[in-house]
């Protein structure tokens, strides 16, 4: 990504597949509407499209939205899939999801009971 992690206060993730066809004034209003979250602060929100190759990122920068997309040529995201959810995110977390790691936790053989 082309953007500094420390100058972002939260990074939120939304669960599930949007639409990616929509642009900043969609995204918007998703935050908004259906999570109830203030998309004019220094927030990173996430979406991913149903084929899980792609996202898009839409940041606020005081002066105005950036719109982040990314498609990967190899390989699909671990993208969470409870369409009504957003988690947030720490920036160790974004890094590791954006390099093809699960969010969810792993459990070993080792810890089962």
């Amino acid at each position: 990504m082309i953007i500094d992690l420390h100058q972002i206060d939260r990074i939120y993730l939304v669960c599930g597949k949007t639409d990616l066809r929509k642009g900043i004034d969609g995204l918007i209003t998703v935050v908004q509407n259906q999570f109830k979250l203030d998309p004019y602060c220094s927030n990173l929100f996430l979406f991913c499209g149903t084929r899980k190759d792609r996202f898009k990122g839409l940041l606020w920068e005081n002066d105005g939205f950036l719109l982040l997309y990314k498609r990967y040529e190899n390989g699909r995201l671990q993208w969470p899939s409870n369409q009504d959810a957003v988690r947030e995110l720490s920036a160790k977390q974004l890094t590791g999801l954006l390099q093809g790691w699960s969010l969810e936790p792993t459990i070993h053989p080792y810890q089962l009971s």
